[in-house]
């Protein structure tokens, strides 16, 4: 079983690795769980750059495995561009959104209930409708303060499993996988982003932490969005 594998301490495997053997264990890791669920296997396609990394991985172990996206009224028209390209060059990519009304500027007054709405209800009826038993995320442990503490592999919800196949990768070794294989990539980046999300919670930051733009000024500043910390299972939608 899947959930059983990757016990290996995950701080030691970011600096064992060289990055030829990161990505072969990365392809490992989605091989193993397409052998397990087969098309109950699911990339969570963020339109981002680790996304991205992950998509081309997926499709080099099965042309058809699927994916889906989360997209909200507040995407910059950059990533609307670059979303309507990938569906159309990927027709199994699923495009899931919320459009129910909130309150004006809820993204200031309580950001953490705006990114419930927009971006986790989203994510829960992506993996219920799509039949969901394991998504494939790209966070990496190296990204920031938040994403520390997590596992190649696991259960947050009995029986839907998370697996984070680059997840010991550095941000250099992202880029270097999308140069060497010629990955189209969110032009948001070559505006100097270095993490992607909703317009009025995204900045250009500087320092090591690459999530350090997201949710300036507020409480969540550098933090999550919900979908990585919340259940996505026993909800109706």
């Amino acid at each position: 079983m899947l959930v059983q594998e990757a016990t290996e301490n995950v701080a030691e495997l970011v600096e064992k690795l060289n990055f030829a053997e990161k990505v072969e264990r990365s392809l490992g890791l989605i091989e193993q769980a397409y052998r397990e669920f087969g098309e109950q296997l699911v990339v969570a396609n963020s339109l981002g750059k680790d996304s991205s990394v992950i998509w081309h991985l997926a499709k080099r172990v099965s042309p058809k495995i699927a994916g889906f996206i989360v997209t909200t009224r507040f995407k910059p028209p950059e990533t609307k561009k670059f979303m309507a390209e990938e569906v159309a060059r990927y027709p199994e990519l699923r495009i899931f959104s919320n459009e129910e009304p909130i309150p004006d500027k809820l993204y200031e007054t309580d950001p953490d209930r705006c990114c419930e709405i927009l971006k986790v209800q989203p994510t829960r009826q992506a993996v219920q409708k799509m039949g969901v038993k394991c998504w494939i995320t790209g966070l990496r442990c190296t990204e920031g303060r938040t994403r520390t503490n997590y596992k190649e592999i696991e259960e947050l919800d009995k029986g839907l499993i998370k697996l984070n196949p680059i997840l010991i990768w550095y941000e250099r070794e992202v880029w270097e996988y999308l140069a060497l294989n010629r990955v189209h990539v969110n032009p948001l980046y070559g505006k100097g982003y270095r993490s992607l999300g909703c317009w009025p919670c995204t900045k250009i930051a500087q320092g090591a932490d690459e999530r350090a733009g997201r949710w300036i000024g507020t409480s969540k500043c550098g933090g999550e969005c919900g979908i990585h910390t919340k259940p996505l299972l026993d909800y109706q939608i």
